[in-house]
Formats: structure tokens, C-alpha cells, sequence
């Protein structure tokens, strides 16, 4: 009996090593585990098939699963004023840059991104952005959320130039995006913005969907110099401006890839259109009214053997009115990234 154990044990100590580090988690590898996991690699190959079927001579994959790259994002808000009386009121902030290292998965990402601004002389910033996409070859989903309660400059007033520090401000800006690729065969808009796909040849796509927003804003000018003051609408209660609207819109556009060489240039536009229900200004009562916006996309791609270097820009604008006022608000951002794309398995 002891002579049976001892030679269990050694074939444990020789053969166990070898088979834990003989597993692989390469799809062809993972049929072998049995039926269910066979299964799952059936449904694998056919999801990536169907949502992600390029033509190859058009769009290619990148052949690896995995990225980690570095990231630098900056971004900025204006708000443009037109009051009665022809006086227009015109708000920028300071930029916001953060910095961080993210690594992706298929079409997973995790990171962290740390404040930078005040390393680059600006004061700390409070100021939040959040956004997350997720695209395929047929569709595209992205959400959004900026918000602003730190403060920002008035750098024109009444035609005049200023440089007047305003911290009466809290807005927050959600949006949610979805929409379809018709050209889908042979465009991806993740070979410019996400990383994940090569672009062979250069072209474009008409796309269209469905979009909700939300907007609250809270302008307190109570604190601005009486000449200022005087000049905003008499209705404004204690000097103040609020925002309270949702919107439900029809997005419709078009992109382009230009494919050359190794780089990938892009852009792509985007109005909308739609209801808005809510409260603008003076109004009482939640209205419905015609909403309006709109996104603009550029981005620039390198890419050498798993090397990428990339840098990309959105733009987008948001058009409120009430019986007074009208407000255009928009953000400018641009990320620029450096990463290596590789496969564990």
C-alpha cells in the first residue's frame, strides 16, 4: 500500500506541473473542455462573424486580443449668451486634463485616470467627464457625462472683451447614443477612434440612430458688477438662469476613414434632431419644444506592426431657447494615446 502511494505522489509531483501549465485559453484549445464550452466557441465564432463581418479588403482585424496604452485627455466648455436687447454674454473654462493607463480586452477596457491639471500651473479642478463607447462593425453605443461646478471665465460681455473669473455655475450634461453603419462592410469607425480594427482602404458610411439627452443647468450672475447685472433680462429671478430639459432625438450622419500607409485619418458629423421637454428660463411649466445638436468627430491613427499612436477630437454642441434667451452650449475634447497591442493566448 505505502509502495502504491509513493508512486501516486511522484506521478502527481511529474505530471501535475505539466498539465496546469499546458492549458491554453485559445478558442480551438478551449473545445476540447467538452460539449457546453464547444458550444460557446460556436456562438463566439458566429456573434464576431455577424457584428464584425469587414470585408477584408476594406477593414482587417489587428490579429491580437489585448492592448494597454497610455492616455492623455484635456477638454473645455463654452457657453454663448444672447440676451435681449442684442447683448450677448460669452463663458469659456479652464482646461481639464487627465492622465492615465488603461488596458483593453476585446472590447474591454479598464483604467485609471489621475487629475494632471494642476501640474501644468492651473488651479485643481472638480470638473468631471465621463465617457464610454462600445462599437462594432454594424452599430455604436456611447455615453456620456461632463459636468462643470467649479466655474468658468466671461471673456466677452456686451460686445466688450473681459477676464472675469465667474464661479456661479452647475451643469451637468448626459447623453446616450445608438446608432447603425449601412456601409458596415467595408467602414469602421473603430479603426479610427477605438483601436481595435485596420483600415485597408480608405472610406466612408452614412449612419442613424436614436439618441437621448438630459441637461441641467444653474447660472447664479448675482455676484456679477452692476453694470453687468443691469444689462440681463428683467425676468431672471434673483439673477438667475435654469436649465432643466430631456431630449429625444434622431441622429443621423456620415463618417470617412482615409486609409494611408500606416495612418488613419477621420472625420465625422452628426446633427440631431428632435422633441425637448422641459424647462428653459422663464418658462413655468415643462414644454415640448424642437431640439437641436451636434457632433463632430476627427481622429488621426499610426500604426506600426503592434504599435499605435493615435490622437482624436470630439466636438459637441447643444442649442437651448425660451421666449428671452438663447443659449448654445458645447465641449471641445481630444485625447491622445500611445499603446502596444499583444496576445496572451
Amino acid at each position: 500500500m505505502a509502495r502504491k502511494l509513493k508512486i501516486l505522489a511522484f506521478l502527481l509531483l511529474v505530471l501535475l506541473p505539466q498539465s496546469v501549465f499546458s492549458i491554453s485559453f485559445a478558442l480551438d484549445s478551449i473545445r476540447t473542455w467538452g460539449k457546453f464550452p464547444n458550444f460557446c466557441v460556436d456562438v463566439y465564432y458566429w456573434g464576431d462573424h455577424f457584428f464584425n463581418g469587414y470585408d477584408s479588403t476594406y477593414v482587417k482585424a489587428t490579429g491580437t486580443k489585448f492592448n494597454i496604452k497610455g492616455r492623455l485627455n484635456s477638454w473645455i466648455d463654452f457657453y454663448q449668451f444672447e440676451l435681449p436687447n442684442d447683448v450677448r454674454m460669452s463663458l469659456v473654462s479652464d482646461p481639464s486634463s487627465s492622465a492615465g493607463i488603461w488596458l483593453t480586452y476585446m472590447a474591454v477596457s479598464v483604467g485609471y485616470d489621475m487629475n494632471v491639471s494642476k501640474y501644468f500651473g492651473g488651479r485643481p479642478q472638480a470638473r468631471k467627464r465621463f465617457n464610454f463607447e462600445f462599437n462594432c462593425a454594424l452599430f455604436a453605443a456611447e455615453m456620456y457625462l461632463v459636468t462643470n461646478d467649479v466655474g468658468t471665465r466671461i471673456f466677452r460681455f456686451d460686445g466688450d472683451r473681459s477676464d472675469l473669473n465667474f464661479h456661479g455655475i452647475n451643469t451637468k450634461w448626459f447623453g446616450l447614443d445608438t446608432y447603425y453603419f449601412f456601409n458596415n462592410k467595408h467602414y469602421s469607425q473603430a479603426a479610427a477612434f477605438n483601436y481595435s480594427r485596420l483600415q485597408q482602404k480608405s472610406q466612408g458610411s452614412f449612419f442613424a440612430g436614436f439618441s437621448y439627452m438630459r441637461h441641467r443647468y444653474d447660472f447664479d450672475f448675482s455676484l456679477l458688477p452692476p453694470y453687468m447685472r443691469e444689462k440681463l433680462p428683467s425676468s431672471w429671478p434673483d439673477y438667475t438662469y435654469k436649465v432643466v430639459t430631456n431630449h429625444y432625438l434622431i441622429k443621423v450622419g456620415y463618417g470617412y476613414n482615409w486609409a494611408l500607409g500606416n495612418w488613419t485619418l477621420a472625420i465625422s458629423e452628426s446633427p440631431l434632431i428632435g422633441l425637448r421637454r422641459g424647462k428653459v428660463g422663464v418658462e413655468d411649466d415643462y414644454k415640448y419644444s424642437l431640439s437641436l445638436s451636434n457632433r463632430i468627430r476627427f481622429g488621426a491613427v499610426y500604426n506600426f506592426r503592434k504599435l499605435f499612436v493615435g490622437a482624436q477630437g470630439n466636438f459637441d454642441a447643444f442649442l437651448l431657447r425660451d421666449t428671452e434667451t438663447t443659449l448654445l452650449s458645447s465641449a471641445l475634447s481630444m485625447d491622445f494615446s500611445v499603446g502596444y497591442r499583444f496576445n496572451l493566448w
